[in-house]
């Protein structure tokens, strides 16, 4: 007697096939979605650049671990002192990172306290008050070694710090700030902020150690007594 499969066993095991081919094309959508929401699982990138004569760009992923993301902190700190004390002549400029909004970036990376006190400083308010009517730049200066860790999540950061016109330029002052990192896991971020802040870093303490003072008090306004 010749061996042959019955049409209802070959329609079950085709049946089964398909169902197994079901599976497996469901699972790789649910996997291809989920790969679709980033901000679920935060990754950073740094872009890098190579000084040719064409401009080389390599974008790398950087893994999240405990060095990377240390690196990142730092990076992170150096970019909110600078945010928060350079000065461009530009008053559109200023005045957009400066503001309490998606696009101002002091206000994206600080706590709301932090924040409260950065727009009582002297150079706050005289830009936010179309003051002053003159032309001038801050610039602020890292050194290697600028940024200190002092425990999880606090730094001392040291910089130096100074203004200029196109008359004259302020001697360059040394500060100390200490500031501390609110970073806890599962922090939800608005959509807006996913650029500037996509791990949903805020500064939650912002302290003067040394320099006599907030260099947006004692720097080139007061010299100036505008």
């Amino acid at each position: 007697m010749q061996d042959r499969v019955e049409p209802p066993i070959l329609l079950s095991r085709l049946m089964t096939f398909v169902f197994a081919a079901m599976l497996v094309v469901l699972g790789a959508m649910i996997f291809t979605l989920y790969n679709l929401f980033p901000l679920n699982r935060p990754q950073v990138f740094f872009l890098m650049t190579v000084p040719k004569n064409d401009l080389q760009v390599v974008l790398r992923e950087l893994n999240p671990t405990d060095e990377n993301l240390e690196n990142y902190k730092k990076a992170f700190i150096r970019e909110y002192i600078k945010a928060r004390n350079e000065i461009v002549p530009n008053a559109n400029v200023m005045r957009t990172k400066w503001n309490n909004d998606s696009e101002g970036v002091v206000y994206t990376w600080s706590t709301q306290e932090v924040y409260n006190d950065f727009i009582q400083t002297d150079m706050w308010n005289a830009w936010m008050s179309d003051l002053p009517d003159f032309e001038f730049s801050c610039s602020v200066e890292f050194d290697t070694n600028a940024i200190e860790p002092r425990t999880d999540d606090t730094y001392a950061i040291t910089f130096r710090y100074f203004c200029a016109d196109s008359n004259r330029q302020m001697d360059k002052k040394e500060y100390k700030i200490k500031v501390k990192l609110d970073l806890e896991d599962n922090t939800k971020i608005k959509w807006a902020d996913r650029i500037n802040n996509p791990l949903g870093i805020r500064i939650s303490e912002y302290e003067i150690e040394s320099g006599n003072g907030d260099p947006l008090n004692t720097g080139y306004l007061a010299d100036t007594g505008v």
